[in-house]
Protein backbone atom coordinates (compact mmCIF):
# COMPACT_ATOMS: atom_id res chain seq x y z
CA UNK A 1 0.00 0.00 0.00
CA UNK A 2 1.42 3.39 -0.94
CA UNK A 3 1.83 5.78 1.96
CA UNK A 4 -0.62 8.68 2.15
CA UNK A 5 1.00 11.91 1.00
CA UNK A 6 1.27 14.41 3.85
CA UNK A 7 0.88 17.31 1.45
CA UNK A 8 -2.57 16.05 0.41
CA UNK A 9 -3.72 14.92 3.82
CA UNK A 10 -5.41 11.77 2.60
CA UNK A 11 -6.71 9.52 5.36
CA UNK A 12 -7.06 5.75 5.37
CA UNK A 13 -8.80 3.74 8.10
CA UNK A 14 -5.88 1.36 8.52
CA UNK A 15 -3.40 4.16 9.25
CA UNK A 16 -5.65 6.52 11.21
CA UNK A 17 -6.71 6.96 14.81
CA UNK A 18 -9.46 9.03 16.47
CA UNK A 19 -8.60 11.15 19.53
CA UNK A 20 -11.45 12.26 21.81
CA UNK A 21 -10.29 14.99 24.16
CA UNK A 22 -11.76 15.87 27.55
CA UNK A 23 -15.51 16.04 26.88
CA UNK A 24 -16.38 15.97 30.58
CA UNK A 25 -19.30 16.89 32.80
CA UNK A 26 -17.84 20.00 34.43
CA UNK A 27 -17.23 21.59 31.03
CA UNK A 28 -20.88 21.24 30.04
CA UNK A 29 -22.12 24.68 31.21
CA UNK A 30 -19.10 26.72 30.11
CA UNK A 31 -18.12 25.47 26.65
CA UNK A 32 -19.89 27.14 23.71
CA UNK A 33 -22.01 24.68 21.70
CA UNK A 34 -21.08 21.84 24.04
CA UNK A 35 -24.06 19.57 23.17
CA UNK A 36 -23.43 20.07 19.46
CA UNK A 37 -19.72 19.28 19.51
CA UNK A 38 -20.33 16.19 21.63
CA UNK A 39 -23.00 15.07 19.14
CA UNK A 40 -20.57 15.44 16.24
CA UNK A 41 -17.80 13.67 18.14
CA UNK A 42 -20.27 10.85 18.87
CA UNK A 43 -20.92 10.31 15.19
CA UNK A 44 -17.18 10.28 14.52
CA UNK A 45 -16.91 7.59 17.17
CA UNK A 46 -19.70 5.53 15.58
CA UNK A 47 -17.97 5.66 12.21
CA UNK A 48 -14.60 4.80 13.74
CA UNK A 49 -16.13 1.69 15.26
CA UNK A 50 -17.72 0.67 11.96
CA UNK A 51 -14.41 1.09 10.11
CA UNK A 52 -12.19 -0.41 12.83
CA UNK A 53 -10.37 2.87 13.39
CA UNK A 54 -8.78 2.82 16.87
CA UNK A 55 -10.03 5.37 19.41
CA UNK A 56 -8.22 6.97 22.34
CA UNK A 57 -10.05 9.01 24.98
CA UNK A 58 -8.64 11.38 27.59
CA UNK A 59 -10.05 13.12 30.65
CA UNK A 60 -8.45 16.24 32.13
CA UNK A 61 -8.11 15.88 35.91
CA UNK A 62 -11.29 13.79 36.26
CA UNK A 63 -11.24 14.03 40.06
CA UNK A 64 -12.20 17.68 39.69
CA UNK A 65 -13.73 17.91 36.23
CA UNK A 66 -15.80 14.76 36.29
CA UNK A 67 -16.19 11.86 33.85
CA UNK A 68 -16.76 11.88 30.12
CA UNK A 69 -20.36 12.78 29.32
CA UNK A 70 -22.50 9.70 28.57
CA UNK A 71 -23.98 11.07 25.34
CA UNK A 72 -20.58 10.76 23.66
CA UNK A 73 -21.24 7.01 23.59
CA UNK A 74 -17.72 6.14 24.70
CA UNK A 75 -18.77 3.51 27.20
CA UNK A 76 -16.37 0.61 26.89
CA UNK A 77 -13.40 2.84 26.08
CA UNK A 78 -11.00 3.18 29.00
CA UNK A 79 -10.28 6.90 29.50
CA UNK A 80 -6.73 8.02 30.13
CA UNK A 81 -6.38 10.63 32.87
CA UNK A 82 -4.10 13.60 32.31
CA UNK A 83 -3.12 16.98 33.68
CA UNK A 84 -0.97 18.11 30.74
CA UNK A 85 -2.55 20.46 28.19
CA UNK A 86 -1.81 17.91 25.47
CA UNK A 87 -3.05 14.39 24.99
CA UNK A 88 0.29 13.19 23.70
CA UNK A 89 2.35 12.65 26.88
CA UNK A 90 -0.36 10.44 28.40
CA UNK A 91 -0.82 8.51 25.14
CA UNK A 92 2.87 8.20 24.30
CA UNK A 93 3.04 4.41 24.70
CA UNK A 94 -0.06 3.91 22.55
CA UNK A 95 1.39 6.07 19.81
CA UNK A 96 4.80 4.39 19.96
CA UNK A 97 3.38 0.92 19.40
CA UNK A 98 1.37 1.90 16.30
CA UNK A 99 4.06 1.82 13.61
CA UNK A 100 1.54 2.17 10.76
CA UNK A 101 -0.05 5.31 12.17
CA UNK A 102 -0.04 8.30 9.82
CA UNK A 103 -3.15 10.37 10.61
CA UNK A 104 -4.85 11.55 13.79
CA UNK A 105 -8.45 12.79 13.73
CA UNK A 106 -9.03 15.09 16.69
CA UNK A 107 -12.24 16.09 18.51
CA UNK A 108 -12.81 17.77 21.84
CA UNK A 109 -12.10 20.76 24.06
CA UNK A 110 -10.75 23.30 24.55
CA UNK A 111 -9.59 24.38 21.12
CA UNK A 112 -6.98 26.88 22.35
CA UNK A 113 -5.70 24.62 25.11
CA UNK A 114 -5.64 20.83 24.89
CA UNK A 115 -6.57 20.66 21.20
CA UNK A 116 -3.91 23.15 20.08
CA UNK A 117 -1.19 21.63 22.27
CA UNK A 118 -2.08 18.12 21.12
CA UNK A 119 -1.91 19.23 17.49
CA UNK A 120 1.54 20.75 17.93
CA UNK A 121 2.86 17.66 19.70
CA UNK A 122 1.48 15.34 17.02
CA UNK A 123 2.87 17.45 14.20
CA UNK A 124 6.21 17.43 15.98
CA UNK A 125 6.11 13.62 15.79
CA UNK A 126 5.64 13.82 12.02
CA UNK A 127 1.98 12.79 12.03
CA UNK A 128 -0.79 14.30 9.92
CA UNK A 129 -3.45 15.94 12.07
CA UNK A 130 -7.05 16.47 10.99
CA UNK A 131 -8.98 18.75 13.34
CA UNK A 132 -12.72 18.02 13.23
CA UNK A 133 -13.77 21.65 13.38
CA UNK A 134 -17.44 20.98 14.13
CA UNK A 135 -16.39 18.77 17.06
CA UNK A 136 -14.04 21.24 18.78
CA UNK A 137 -14.99 24.27 20.87
CA UNK A 138 -13.95 26.62 23.67
CA UNK A 139 -15.47 28.90 26.26
CA UNK A 140 -14.47 31.90 24.13
CA UNK A 141 -15.21 31.97 20.42
CA UNK A 142 -12.28 34.33 19.89
CA UNK A 143 -9.97 31.74 21.44
CA UNK A 144 -11.57 29.06 19.27
CA UNK A 145 -11.14 31.10 16.08
CA UNK A 146 -7.55 32.11 16.67
CA UNK A 147 -6.57 28.58 17.75
CA UNK A 148 -8.00 27.11 14.54
CA UNK A 149 -5.98 29.59 12.54
CA UNK A 150 -2.86 28.83 14.57
CA UNK A 151 -3.24 25.10 13.97
CA UNK A 152 -3.68 25.62 10.26
CA UNK A 153 -0.58 27.80 10.11
CA UNK A 154 1.36 25.00 11.79
CA UNK A 155 0.29 22.41 9.24
CA UNK A 156 -2.89 20.80 10.59
CA UNK A 157 -5.82 20.12 8.28
CA UNK A 158 -9.18 21.66 9.22
CA UNK A 159 -12.12 19.52 8.11
CA UNK A 160 -15.76 18.93 8.95
CA UNK A 161 -16.93 15.61 10.31
CA UNK A 162 -18.83 14.64 7.16
CA UNK A 163 -15.86 15.41 4.93
CA UNK A 164 -13.61 13.20 7.04
CA UNK A 165 -16.17 10.40 7.24
CA UNK A 166 -16.53 10.30 3.47
CA UNK A 167 -12.76 10.33 3.02
CA UNK A 168 -12.49 7.35 5.36
CA UNK A 169 -15.19 5.30 3.62
CA UNK A 170 -13.99 6.35 0.11
CA UNK A 171 -16.57 4.39 -1.93
CA UNK A 172 -20.34 3.91 -1.88
CA UNK A 173 -19.73 0.20 -2.43
CA UNK A 174 -17.99 -0.08 0.94
CA UNK A 175 -19.68 -2.85 2.98
CA UNK A 176 -20.36 -0.41 5.83
CA UNK A 177 -21.57 2.46 3.67
CA UNK A 178 -25.28 1.94 4.32
CA UNK A 179 -24.71 2.10 8.07
CA UNK A 180 -22.50 5.16 7.68
CA UNK A 181 -25.06 6.78 5.41
CA UNK A 182 -27.59 6.51 8.23
CA UNK A 183 -25.19 8.35 10.52
CA UNK A 184 -24.59 11.27 8.14
CA UNK A 185 -28.13 11.43 6.77
CA UNK A 186 -28.92 14.28 9.16
CA UNK A 187 -26.57 17.27 8.80
CA UNK A 188 -24.23 17.91 11.70
CA UNK A 189 -25.76 20.34 14.23
CA UNK A 190 -24.77 24.00 14.04
CA UNK A 191 -21.77 24.57 16.28
CA UNK A 192 -21.27 28.25 15.50
CA UNK A 193 -18.77 27.75 12.71
CA UNK A 194 -20.60 29.86 10.15
CA UNK A 195 -20.04 32.98 12.22
CA UNK A 196 -16.34 32.15 12.52
CA UNK A 197 -15.87 31.57 8.80
CA UNK A 198 -18.01 34.46 7.50
CA UNK A 199 -16.23 37.29 5.78
CA UNK A 200 -13.38 35.07 4.56
CA UNK A 201 -11.54 35.42 7.83
CA UNK A 202 -7.81 35.73 7.07
CA UNK A 203 -6.90 33.62 10.11
CA UNK A 204 -8.48 30.62 8.43
CA UNK A 205 -7.99 31.34 4.74
CA UNK A 206 -4.28 32.14 4.52
CA UNK A 207 -2.42 29.69 2.30
CA UNK A 208 -0.77 26.76 4.00
CA UNK A 209 3.01 27.02 4.51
Amino acid sequence: MAAARASLGRILPESSILFLCDMQEKFRPSIAYFPQIVSVAARMLKVARLLDVPVLLTEQYPQGLGPTVPELGAQGIQPVSKTCFSMVPSLQKELDRRSQLQSVLLCGIETQACILNTVLDLLDRGLQVHVVVDACSSRSQIDRLVALGRMRQSGAFLSTSESLILQLVRDATHPQFKEIQKIIKEPAPDSGLLGLFQGQNPLLLNSRP
